[in-house]
């Protein structure tokens, strides 16, 4: 049974120092598949250390289930603390080194259209925007400046702050909170 283990270790290591890579930029032209709600989508977990980073929703909500996805993409100290930032890749892109959009939009090589959605899952609390602009301001500082927040009506209890901008801060984001629970079965 040890060695069996080992050995196991030994293959997850080796196939996780194979998938380091830096991420090449889209060819021009290239479209990005959508998800099927018709939105761009962006998804970062803060998790044990690593900045978890999927543009996939049913990968990103495979993770929140189990805490680790099938293809995944890591660059060991390659966060702005040192993180390990680990890229949850779909079966599509698991043999992909360019042209996969979380590394493309994690690199700044790539901007998210008009129809985004994205999630930031920091500090136990879900941050959920549609626009890349404040998701990135967020990223930055850890807060929002502009904010509509839910206490405790996320998965697992946890605390969900819908990021909104200086034009709807007086606004409750009906939409977005629609889409954040449609997204987690809520």
């Amino acid at each position: 049974m040890k060695k069996l283990m080992r050995g196991i270790l030994l293959l997850s290591t080796i196939m996780g120092l194979g998938a380091c890579s830096s991420g090449g930029q889209l060819k021009a032209g290239k479209t990005v598949e959508k998800p099927a709600t018709g939105k761009m989508v962006y998804f970062e977990a803060h998790h044990d250390g690593r900045i978890n980073v999927f543009d996939d929703t049913k990968t990103y909500l495979s993770f929140l289930k189990l805490g680790e996805t099938t293809y995944r993409l890591t660059r060991i100290g390659a966060g702005p603390k040192g993180e390990s930032v680990v890229f949850g890749l779909t079966k599509k892109d698991k043999k992909k080194r360019s042209g996969i959009m979380s590394v493309e939009m994690f690199d700044g090589k790539m901007k998210p259209s008009d129809d985004f959605y994205g999630e930031l899952l920091l500090h136990n609390r879900y941050f959920v925007f549609n626009s890349w602009k404040d998701m990135t301001s967020v990223k930055q500082t850890g807060e929002a400046v502009y904010r509509y927040t839910q206490i405790g009506a996320g998965p697992a209890g946890k605390t969900v702050v819908f990021v909104l901008h200086k034009s709807n801060k007086k606004k409750k984001p009906v939409d977005l909170i629609a889409q954040f629970r449609r997204l987690h079965n809520i």
